[in-house]
């Protein structure tokens, strides 16, 4: 998870704590219902990084990391995560996730929608353990969730289409992110001051790793990202390198290339290229360091010692992976 050389004793516990993780997450999917079980297992089965529940984790070393809420507490938060993409997918008309097809390429929209809402209820089911402070922060973060997607889908309306789409990744990406920090920090009985450090801490690296995400989709081939090249493009979401090309007047032709759909092959390969050898790709590229940079500023405030430098080692691997 590009964490670098770190304490052994720290690899040990996190290593620990991602096989139960992992091993409560799949057991929270199933069902009585096998199709169920199957429709729900699909992402997880898909792998994936499991970013938020590994920063649950390093929070949780500012207190007490065997705290029993801890482990659920990074359940809860990719079963959020994992839902949501249920939900994306239909909404994107994704055909691809994680390298396999989407849910609703697989069954239908339908199915896909289901299940990311059974998801969203075994999520509250745990969360109602985890007691009501944990509930309410998490309906919050879910508000966030849904307000985001909605900015991103009726648009800036006319106003700054880079700092909108800024507040829209906050909203989609940086609010659960923010909430993985929180929980771990709250579950270990950190303290207050260390809850909001790594809360904030949270919500800036959340936004760098989206900002990171969007700029593999457009410079890396899928050799090196395991991923489609250009799939937000061609799909017509929003990314930031685009939002400033558009925003730029030195390129009529790529301009016209993304103010409409881009379902040919040759009109998308051409836009791409043409995204690639832009300013905007390194005006962004500037922009997500940026982020990471004010999250490694926010953690002199947390103690020294191997989880800190875990974190630190995080916010370089957020902008300079490749996938």
């Amino acid at each position: 998870m590009g964490l670098g050389v770190i304490d052994p004793a720290l690899e040990v516990r996190l290593a620990a704590g991602m096989n139960q993780v992992e091993d409560f997450l799949r057991a929270s999917v199933r069902s009585d219902y096998p199709f169920v079980t199957e429709a729900s297992r699909h992402l997880v089965d898909a792998g994936g990084k499991r970013f938020r529940p590994l920063l649950v984790l390093l929070a949780a070393e500012f207190g007490d990391p065997e705290a029993p809420g801890v482990v659920p507490a990074a359940v809860v938060v990719e079963l959020t995560h994992l839902a949501t993409l249920y939900h994306d997918d239909v909404m994107d008309e994704a055909d691809l996730r994680r390298g396999a097809a989407s849910a609703n390429a697989r069954w239908d929209n339908t199915v896909a929608i289901l299940t990311g809402d059974f998801l969203f209820a075994k999520a509250s089911d745990i969360l109602a353990d985890l007691g009501p402070d944990a509930v309410r922060i998490q309906a919050r973060t879910f508000e966030r969730l849904c307000t985001g997607q909605i900015r991103e889908t009726i648009g800036p309306e006319g106003g700054d289409a880079v700092a909108h789409h800024l507040r829209v990744l906050s909203d989609k990406t940086g609010s659960l992110i923010a909430t993985s920090g929180r929980f771990g920090a709250m579950m270990s009985g950190a303290t207050p001051e260390i809850i909001e450090t790594m809360t904030i801490f949270g919500e800036q690296i959340g936004v760098a790793f989206q900002l990171a995400d969007d700029i593999v989709d457009i410079a890396s081939d899928s050799d090196a990202s395991g991923k489609v090249p250009g799939t937000d493009l061609r799909e017509g979401v929003p990314t930031l390198t685009g939002l400033i090309a558009l925003s730029t007047d030195d390129d009529p032709r790529l301009r016209e290339l993304l103010t409409r759909p881009l379902d040919d092959d040759v009109d998308h390969a051409e836009a791409l290229k043409r995204l690639r050898d832009h300013p905007a790709l390194d005006a962004a590229r500037l922009e997500a360091r940026e982020w990471a940079d004010r999250a490694r500023q926010t953690l002199v405030a947390l103690p020294e010692g191997g989880a800190r430098d875990a974190l630190t080692a995080l916010c370089d691997y957020v902008v300079t992976r490749t996938g």
